[in-house]
């Protein structure tokens, strides 16, 4: 049974994004974006099992390791992602985000979000479906009490 061009390119930036966060089963995981159940879904076959999305769960109580933002949005939608997972994001969190080829000068307007959220950017891997860019948020709490 061969594969569709589409679903190939889904596994490839899944796969992208497990690598870039160094995922694993330990991680708590929390999914934002527009295929964001198809991420869910895809990760839960992969025996992934603390997975859940903003909508399923229901208190942020910054507990989540791992952030993933997938999809194939404009802007606003990806900030507005960003902004809806960070409540739940731990002060040393992981975060990998889905960037549509389409959208020029989508880079620098991302990664002043990021910046601005704690998250400093480690890498950025090119993908069939766009760009995967990682992103760490190392001892955001020092930061807050520096403040």
């Amino acid at each position: 049974m061969t594969q569709s061009p589409s679903v190939t390119a889904s596994n490839q930036v899944i796969d992208t994004m497990i690598s870039l966060t160094r995922l694993s089963n330990a991680h708590r995981t929390i999914i934002a974006g527009a295929d964001s159940m198809r991420c869910y879904v895809s990760l839960k076959r992969r025996g992934f099992i603390r997975l859940a999305t903003p909508a399923t769960c229901n208190i942020p109580r910054k507990q989540h390791s791992v952030g993933l933002i997938a999809g194939q949005d404009p802007s606003a939608t990806i900030e507005a992602a960003l902004t809806q997972i960070s409540p739940f994001l731990s002060d040393r969190a992981a975060i990998a985000i889905l960037i549509c080829p389409s959208e020029r000068g989508l880079g620098l307007t991302i990664r002043t979000r990021l910046q601005n959220m704690g998250f400093r950017i480690e890498a950025g891997v090119r993908c069939d479906q766009g760009l995967v860019l990682s992103a760490y948020r190392h001892g955001l709490a020092r930061m807050e009490q520096a403040a």
